[in-house]
């Protein structure tokens, strides 16, 4: 469990897994406690703090078997959040491809600079929850 606890404009949140975290404005200084270890304050510009949680499990889930068949990997290969496309043997057009499958399945549209910097699951995860967020806004 972390705990994140701020100056100049109140706040304190605990942050545990799929939890939402509320967004904070005018924030000076921030602390960070992770389980039991804390760790100075830490001075930030408003505009440049920001809190993001990660994508659903649903969403990785999907992406993991996404990859999976774009890469015709065996269905023994581990393919979670954290997993790389360079490590499990993707290059430049299958990346490519992966997204183009991501793109169908979800119903979203990539810009290719946004592609260009996805280089995990969790990435692309965290971009398709996002663009369908923005989509519905």
């Amino acid at each position: 469990m972390a705990s994140i606890t701020g100056s100049f404009t109140s706040l304190s949140c605990s942050l545990m897994p799929n939890q939402a975290v509320n967004r904070v404005s005018k924030l000076g200084s921030v602390s960070l406690s992770i389980s039991g270890k804390s760790f100075p304050s830490l001075r930030v510009q408003p505009a440049r703090f920001h809190a993001s949680c990660a994508a659903k499990p649903e969403t990785v889930d999907k992406v993991c078997k996404i990859v999976r068949k774009q890469l015709a990997l065996p269905d023994e290969s581990k393919v979670a959040g954290h997993s790389n496309f360079a490590s499990l043997g993707a290059d430049s057009l299958d990346t490519v491809e992966i997204v183009m499958g991501l793109e169908e399945e979800f119903s979203i549209s990539v810009e290719e600079e946004s592609a260009q910097n996805i280089a995990t699951v969790q990435d692309a995860a965290d971009l398709i929850e996002k663009l369908i967020e923005n989509k519905g806004a």
